[in-house]
């Protein structure tokens, strides 16, 4: 039996048997089961990294100035100049909803209760860049309207790009954010804020909490660590039991009866399918002790196995949703051009995962667009391969889309 439903499960005998079926009746089957579980779920939309500073910020409304200090790279026009010789003209300026494309559309169809990124940029005008970090993101605040634009609800913080324009340009993006009524977690102006976790009320639903966490791993130096005194980023300084106690008593906190708990975390490298045995053996004592109900793991640039533990979902790495690294070369084997759209139904009452569906966009002229068939086939037998080593299987859901399959 592969689908969950808790209110309805004797349904899912009745309607799911995968051995035999064809897709054409796993997809009636599926759609049918939809309708008796959409209004008790919680629908969540998920993705990994939104990287709209340096080259995506040069083609908004409000550039920033494009002085970067790379090694190979001075001028952020530099990284439009390199996706123009990959794939043609990119338009200057856009729209602000211009990056989304496709995606835009997609997601206001499946019209979900809340929307989630990890934002990894520094939204500022300072000039106190980081020395030594080697790369430094940054956004021009006056572009906030492009992550307005997708209606995001929460953005995430504890990454390795936050603090690249100094703790100036971390309470600028602080400030920027809360002004524009975006909720964040993963930092602060010490510990305590950078502990807290963004709540949001889902109406008839309950509440969701999204706690954010960054690791050593991922990059991020170990002097952002938020303290009581300093400013920075939530912190975990290892994956083992006395972080799991930390994150325990940081949830309990917060959390209510039947309330939906996620960590976000930043954690590992960006290239590479292999999950390090401490991240799954964290993300599953996340789940046995601290209680999370969703695992939503980035850094990687590109998508990594899924795996449902305990009928709870974990998403070891979730991969670029935008970034300005088109026409880049060097590990086009990953395809890190393409971006996944995660859609998640879980049950409120227990935190069980209900459905997972993959939207797969490419990244092109710095902007989302509707996969092929063949990148689509691709993407499919990449995270199908991958995930039957985690008990997972992937399975086409046409004409543009993913579907995650798993075992009670």
């Amino acid at each position: 039996m592969n689908w969950y439903f808790t209110a309805f499960g004797f349904l899912c005998l009745f309607f799911f048997d995968p051995s035999q079926e064809s897709i054409d009746v796993f997809d009636r089957k599926l759609k049918m089961a939809r309708n008796y579980s959409t209004d008790k779920t919680v629908r969540i939309f998920l993705c990994g990294d939104v990287m709209t500073g340096r080259g995506i910020d040069q083609i908004l409304p409000h550039p920033s100035n494009p002085q970067i200090y790379e090694s190979y790279m001075k001028d952020a026009i530099g990284y439009v100049a390199i996706a123009e010789r990959a794939n043609g003209p990119v338009p200057a300026p856009v729209s602000y909803d211009y990056i989304w494309g496709d995606a835009s559309k997609v997601l206001d169809n499946y019209a979900p209760d809340l929307r989630i990124i990890n934002l990894e940029t520094s939204i500022t005008t300072s000039d106190d860049y980081w020395k030594g970090k080697g790369i430094n993101y940054r956004m021009h605040p006056q572009n906030i309207a492009c992550l307005s634009a997708l209606k995001i609800d929460i953005c995430v913080l504890a990454n390795n790009h936050l603090l690249d324009w100094g703790y100036q340009g971390l309470e600028e993006t602080l400030s920027t954010l809360n002004n524009a009524h975006l909720k964040t977690s993963g930092a602060g102006s010490n510990l305590f804020n950078a502990q807290k976790p963004a709540i949001m009320e889902v109406k008839n639903k309950g509440r969701v909490l999204v706690f954010s966490y960054g690791t050593p791993t991922s990059g991020i130096p170990l002097e952002w660590a938020a303290t009581d005194e300093r400013a920075g980023v939530n912190m975990l300084q290892k994956l083992n039991e006395s972080s799991i106690e930390k994150v325990k008593k940081q949830i309990e906190q917060y959390r209510q009866p039947s309330d939906v708990i996620i960590t976000s975390i930043h954690w590992g490298g960006n290239w590479g399918y292999d999950i390090p045995l401490e991240q799954s053996s964290f993300a599953h004592e996340l789940i046995d002790k601290a209680g999370v109900d969703i695992i939503h793991g980035h850094s990687s640039h590109h998508s990594k196995g899924i795996e449902v533990y305990k009928q709870k979902l974990i998403i070891y790495g979730a991969g670029d949703f935008i970034n300005d690294y088109e026409g880049i070369s060097g590990h086009e084997q990953y395809r890190d051009d393409l971006a996944v759209m995660y859609l998640v139904k879980i049950n409120p009452v227990d935190g069980r995962l209900v459905e997972l569906e993959l939207f797969p966009f490419e990244i092109r002229n710095f902007q989302l667009h509707k996969v092929s068939n063949i990148d689509l086939k691709w993407l499919r037998d990449q995270l199908d391969n991958q995930g039957r080593k985690l008990g997972t299987r992937v399975k086409l859901h046409p004409p543009n889309s993913l579907l995650l399959q798993w075992d009670l």
